[in-house]
């Protein structure tokens, strides 16, 4: 699943040609996504200019003077630019053209969502995707005085307390890994016992890792491309525990485990991240 920094990346890519152009055509070729892709959508963004293109969480959004339109990835999916004449491929879902510049959204699984806050519904940040996000992992909010707070108590394990997103977004599977290494946090901890000074630790890594893997393009697993086209490589540069089961720890020598929690692989060195 494209995580934050694959979206960051995604929308860094997007924001240096849509704002300030206007959208000629927006053309839906498979509104059944995640949620129904709005049948008036086209209509609404028609030869209107995008003014920015921001980032909530793992939802893009395109910013217009009567309106956001909110992108999300879903599962296995890409925004990317392409040449004004080069054919769709199969999964082409959703294509925004320019007068010099062209973008599909492709996404085999069709978990994606393509919708759209009118300005006159409301905050965008009460819409009901965004309202229960956490705080940004990159923003002032993130500090380790709040992470404390919000995790008093709490008696699920640290990795699924930080990919629940509603304390703070953007540290999915993978990321969550990498970065409970970092904090030498063991994945199976309660989100309740961890001190002050190793949530300190938890804030410091969490910023790290995703600002090595927002430096790298995010990661090259599955079929993610950016915005360009081009694959990431983070996992083959960073990776310390991430996908690595079996394979020596990098900073112990201990042999890096694998648990399932919630569904979803962890990996972590038992030494380093002690229970």
């Amino acid at each position: 699943m494209p995580e934050l920094p694959e979206v960051e990346t995604t929308r860094r890519g997007i924001a240096t040609i849509m704002p300030g152009r206007p959208l000629r055509k927006l053309a839906v070729y498979e509104p059944r996504m995640r949620w129904p892709v709005p049948a008036d959508l086209s209509e609404r963004v028609a030869n209107r200019v995008v003014q920015s293109c921001e980032r909530r969480g793992k939802y893009l959004l395109l910013i217009f003077e009567h309106g956001t339109m909110l992108i999300h990835l879903g599962m296995s999916g890409s925004l990317r630019r392409v040449q004004l004449d080069e054919p769709r491929r199969k999964h082409d879902h959703v294509e925004w053209l320019f007068d010099d510049a062209r973008f599909l959204l492709h996404d085999p699984r069709r978990f994606g969502a393509v919708l759209w806050h009118d300005n006159q519904e409301g905050s965008l940040l009460e819409h009901p995707l965004l309202v229960r996000l956490g705080v940004e992992p990159f923003g002032p909010d993130l500090t380790p005085a709040f992470l404390h707070d919000r995790f008093k108590g709490k008696r699920l394990n640290i990795k699924q307390a930080l990919l629940a997103g509603d304390i703070v977004v953007g540290v999915g599977n993978i990321y969550a890994s990498e970065a409970l290494f970092r904090a030498r946090i063991h994945p199976m901890t309660p989100a309740g016992r961890l001190s002050l000074k190793r949530c300190e630790r938890l804030c410091e890594s969490i910023r790290a890792t995703l600002s090595d893997a927002l430096t790298s393009g995010g990661s090259t697993l599955r079929d993610y491309v950016n915005a360009t086209g081009n694959p990431g490589s983070y996992f083959d540069i960073h990776a310390a525990v991430y996908d690595r089961e079996n394979k020596p720890c990098k900073a112990c020598g201990a042999l890096i485990r694998r648990i399932v929690q919630g569904q979803r692989a962890t990996y972590y060195c038992p030494r380093c991240q002690r229970h």
